[in-house]
C-alpha cells in the first residue's frame, strides 16, 4: 500500500499546536508546559506490520536501548523482543513469510544496509549481506514466493545498485538486473520481474522499459524538471504501468501508460485542485482501491465499492480522526489502521472485516495529550494577483 508519511511535517504542526497555560481565575486547569524534545523523541511503538495468515504482528520498539523487533499475537496485549540489538536501532522489518521477518540494520552508524532474517521466536537469525562497506536495501517482498525476495545492493559497484535475487533458505543471491551507471529506480510487475527503470542526470529523467527480463533496457521516453511523470504499478495484466503524471495537465493525476507504444492510454483520476499523493490496491482481487490526495484534510477517492465499505465502518468507529489502512494480510479481512487527527500525533488499531472488530494496538507518543493541543484550522485568501493561498492558523486554546 503506497501511502506516503509527513511524520516530521505533523510534528512541527503539533508544536505549534501546544497551547498555553489558561489565564487564572478561569474554571479550566491550566495545561502544562511541553518540552520541545517530547515532540522529536522517537515513538514507543511503531512500523506495525501483519503476518501473511493475520495471525502475528511486528513492530519496533525499545529494547536495551535500541529500537528492536518485537513480536506479539493478535489478541495478546504482550510482546516479545526478537532481537537484541545494542548498538544500532534497526531500521524498517517486514514479514517475508509467516515462518521469517526480514529487517534491516547498519553497523556502526555506517548507514551500509545488511539484510538480515530471523525466524519468529527469534531463532535462526542470518545475515544475507555480511559485505564490508556494501548497501543493501529490499526492493520487493515476493509474496507468492516464501523464501524469496529482490533486494538492491552495491556489491559489484559501490556507486551503482544492481537487483538481486535472494533466497533466505538456501542463503544465495543471484543477479536480475545490472545498473548501466544511470538507474535510480527500479519497477517490478505483479510476477517479480524487473521491468522497468528511472534513469536520471539530475535534471531530466527517463522511463526504461523492457518486455522481459531477457530483453534489454530501452528508453521510452524523457522529461526534464518542468514535469513529474513516475510509475506507480504496473496493470494486473503485466502489460502496461499505473503513473503519477503532471505532462499536459496543471495538476498530479493518475494514468495509465502504455510503455510499448510510448503514449498515455488513459486518465483514471485527476482532481481539479489538488495533486494526487498515492495511490492503492487490493493483490488478492487485483484491482485499484483508491487515490490519496490532500486538499484541507487528508482525503481520498475510492475506485473500489468495497475499500469504501471498509473505510466508512473504520471511519464510523473513529469519527474524530483521520484513517488510513496502512497493511493487511493475505486474505485482506485482516488489517492494520493508523489514526490521526490535527491534535492526535496518532495510533495504531487493528481491525477484522469479518466480524468489524476494531481493537487499539498502540498510541505512536502517548506522552502527546490531545487534550492539550489546539485546533488547527484551515484558511484561505486572495492574493493581489487574485490567486487563493490555502494555509492552516493554530490559536493558543482559551
Amino acid at each position: 500500500m503506497t501511502k506516503s508519511t509527513l511524520l516530521p511535517a505533523l510534528a512541527l504542526l503539533m508544536l505549534a499546536s501546544a497551547c498555553v497555560p489558561t489565564e487564572t481565575g478561569t474554571s479550566q486547569q491550566p495545561a502544562p508546559r511541553l518540552a520541545l524534545e517530547d515532540f522529536f523523541k522517537d515513538p514507543v511503538k511503531a512500523q506495525f506490520r501483519i503476518s501473511p495468515n493475520g495471525e502475528q504482528i511486528i513492530f519496533l520498539g525499545p529494547h536495551q536501548g535500541r529500537r528492536n523487533v518485537f513480536v506479539q499475537q493478535l489478541g495478546d496485549t504482550s510482546a516479545v523482543p526478537i532481537t537484541g540489538e545494542s548498538e544500532r536501532s534497526i531500521y524498517d522489518a517486514f514479514w517475508e513469510s509467516d515462518q521469517r521477518i526480514i529487517y534491516v540494520k547498519d553497523v556502526g552508524g555506517d548507514e551500509n544496509l545488511h539484510i538480515i532474517s530471523v525466524k519468529p521466536d527469534g531463532s535462526g537469525l542470518v545475515d544475507h549481506t555480511p559485505f564490508a562497506g556494501v548497501r543493501s536495501g529490499v526492493l520487493d517482498i515476493l509474496e507468492d514466493r516464501p523464501e524469496e525476495l529482490l533486494i538492491t545492493s552495491n556489491k559489484r559497484n559501490r556507486q551503482l545498485f544492481d537487483v538481486y535475487l535472494l533466497n533466505t533458505a538456501t542463503n544465495t543471491m543471484t543477479m536480475v538486473a545490472e545498473n548501466p551507471g544511470n538507474i535510480t529506480g527500479w519497477i517490478t510487475d505483479h510476477d517479480g520481474r524487473v521491468r522497468a527503470a528511472v534513469t536520471s542526470d539530475g535534471v531530466n529523467t527517463s522511463l526504461l522499459f523492457r518486455e522481459s527480463e531477457k530483453d534489454p533496457f530501452r528508453t521510452v521516453f524523457t522529461t526534464t524538471f518542468h514535469d513529474s511523470f513516475y510509475p506507480v504499478i504496473f496493470t494486473f495484466d503485466n502489460k502496461n504501468l499505473y503513473c503519477v503524471s503532471n505532462i499536459d495537465r496543471d495538476k498530479l493525476a493518475l494514468v495509465e501508460y502504455d510503455p510499448t507504444a510510448g503514449k498515455e492510454v488513459r486518465v483514471l483520476y485527476e482532481h481539479p485542485d489538488y495533486d494526487i499523493s498515492g495511490v492503492d490496491y487490493s493483490r488478492k482481487r487485483k484491482v485499484l482501491t483508491l487515490v490519496h490526495y490532500n486538499g484541507d484534510k487528508p482525503a481520498r477517492h475510492f475506485f473500489d465499492r468495497e475499500t469504501e465499505r471498509i473505510y466508512d465502518a473504520i471511519q464510523d468507529a473513529l469519527p474524530d480522526y483521520d484513517v488510513s489502512v496502512t497493511r493487511w494480510n493475505r486474505n485482506e479481512d485482516k488489517l492494520l489502521v493508523f489514526a490521526n487527527s490535527d491534535r492526535y500525533y496518532g495510533g495504531y488499531y487493528y481491525f477484522d472485516v469479518k466480524s468489524g472488530e476494531l481493537q487499539k494496538l498502540a498510541d505512536f507518543k502517548p506522552w502527546l495529550s490531545e487534550e492539550y493541543m489546539a485546533e488547527m484550522r484551515p484558511i484561505s485568501y486572495k492574493s493581489r494577483d487574485g490567486l487563493t493561498i490555502h494555509g492552516y492558523l493554530t490559536l493558543p486554546k482559551a
